[in-house]
């Protein structure tokens, strides 16, 4: 070993002389009473150009087993002799609060670890109208979070720090948040459905806590000051969906909606969208409508036959209340037949029932063809006739229709 004489920036050492068997590019090491010695394991090593070589490294931590395996628990050793480090800030979350005509704001944060005698000190600004950051309030505590009372609406920025028993401080946590109503949905995405419409809308800038008034109309609201009285408040929340059985597939339908937090509402902002268009899609959703009805279930319904080539008449007749109280009821009639092992109905039925949308009336007739007659002309033409799954007209005289 020799005598150090001076260290420059921390990274220039200038000894007495040179020690025995270090040579130029060879490995030696510098012992200081006020420096802890660093483990590094070498993960790469590439050569350059001129000769020098580059080492990549990551620190070995001798005591990272007995951690990982035994659940040890050691505080990191600081960089001297001199005081504990103190932890850093993480998990840094505001919430803004309504309180009288003045906010509050509630800021939390969490440490990695825990070191005693620990505190932590806060300072919060705003920003001033000329662009500088003005200090609102300074503040200590050693709890994990705290509370500004009566701020006004601005933005600000917060930063907190631990600061250890000797009054050494950690590296800040910072976070910025705004006290003011929101700004208006940038985008609102309409996602047409059978009989629905799902509203999303979407903030240029993500804000945890925005969330959406949504207003809805069957026709076009010219004067946007006139949402509140023409339109049909739905609710408050990140999204609806906008469904009944009078939203109709090919007609225009109005979303008005706006952007609300704890400190105000944005203007308003239409939308104009359209259930599907998708016929296939309608047939495969009212068979599951009808076949799920008590009516649909009781005409499709097989009743076993004790016997080949057998018929049966049935006629049913059924009013009940459900474990909600609501009435439903149903009528009908149906024939069931088998014939050479296979079975086969005809029946219609009336029924008053109560399903998740509400009340709904239905005429079910279960036939291979059905068919509406003249008696005037002879029955010789038939006016309509579905049978399988076509239908046949003789004349049609339409509003409207759509493909």
């Amino acid at each position: 070993s020799v005598d150090v004489q001076s260290v420059t920036d921390g990274v220039q050492v200038q000894v007495s002389r040179i020690p025995d068997g270090v040579a130029e590019y060879s490995v030696w090491g510098l012992k200081l009473p006020s420096l802890r010695q660093r483990l590094f394991r070498c993960v790469a090593v590439r050569e350059n150009d001129d000769g020098t070589y580059a080492i990549t490294a990551v620190q070995h931590v001798p005591e990272k087993e007995s951690i990982v395996d035994n659940g040890a628990s050691f505080d990191p050793q600081p960089g001297t002799i001199h005081g504990t480090v103190p932890p850093a800030i993480q998990h840094l979350t505001t919430e803004i609060l309504a309180e009288e005509g003045q906010y509050q704001v509630l800021a939390r944060w969490d440490t990695p670890r825990v070191v005693k005698g620990a505190s932590f000190s806060l300072r919060l600004n705003v920003a001033a109208e000329d662009g500088s950051d003005r200090l609102v309030s300074s503040a200590g505590t050693p709890d994990t979070q705290y509370r500004f009372r009566g701020l006004t609406p601005g933005r600000y920025t917060l930063s907190v720090r631990a600061v250890n028993s000797q009054g050494q401080q950690g590296d800040p946590a910072s976070t910025q948040f705004s006290i003011s109503a929101p700004a208006a949905p940038s985008f609102i995405e309409l996602t047409p459905g059978y009989f629905q419409i799902t509203a999303t809308p979407r903030q240029a800038v993500y804000d945890p806590t925005v969330q959406y008034e949504f207003w809805f109309s069957d026709a076009q609201i010219t004067d946007i000051h006139q949402v509140e009285n023409a339109a049909r408040y739905l609710g408050t929340a990140l999204y609806w969906i906008a469904a009944s059985v009078n939203i109709r597939p090919g007609r225009d339908y109005y979303f008005y909606i706006r952007a609300v937090n704890q400190v105000g509402k944005s203007a308003f902002v239409e939308a104009t969208g359209q259930a599907s268009n998708d016929a296939a899609g309608y047939l495969d959703f009212f068979k599951g409508q009808i076949t799920e009805s008590h009516l649909g279930k009781e005409l499709l319904e097989k009743v076993e036959l004790t016997e080949d080539n057998a018929s049966k008449l049935q006629q049913f007749s059924k009013e009940w209340q459900d474990a909600n109280d609501k009435w439903n009821a149903m009528w009908g009639v149906k024939i069931e037949q088998t014939k050479d092992g296979k079975y086969y109905v005809a029946g219609l039925g009336l029924s008053m029932e109560d399903m998740p949308d509400g009340k709904i009336s239905q005429f079910l007739v279960a036939a291979d063809r059905i068919a509406y007659i003249n008696p005037a002309n002879g029955n010789e033409t038939p006016g309509f006739v579905m049978q399988g799954d076509q239908i046949i007209m003789n004349e049609a005289f339409l509003k409207y229709l759509s493909a």
